[in-house]
């Protein structure tokens, strides 16, 4: 298993994320960037929400990630 730093995180999930208005679960963001861990680390995603905005929200059963617009 491969260890990402914090930078290599939020790098990744910008790029999964940029383009998708209307967010993406944790799981697609995986798929779509390669990242090898099977739950975020919440201290990170915490900074993420501090560094680069990012909104998580519950829908239909769904915690959806997006960057604000």
């Amino acid at each position: 298993m491969e260890r990402h730093t914090y930078e290599d995180f939020k790098t990744a999930v910008m790029e999964g994320l940029k383009d998708e208005d209307n967010g993406l679960t944790w799981s697609d963001i995986r798929r779509k960037t390669g990242l090898d861990q099977k739950r975020p680390f919440n201290k990170w995603v915490r900074a993420l929400e501090r560094d680069i905005g990012l909104i998580r929200e519950r829908r239909r059963g769904h915690v959806l990630w997006r960057l604000p617009t």
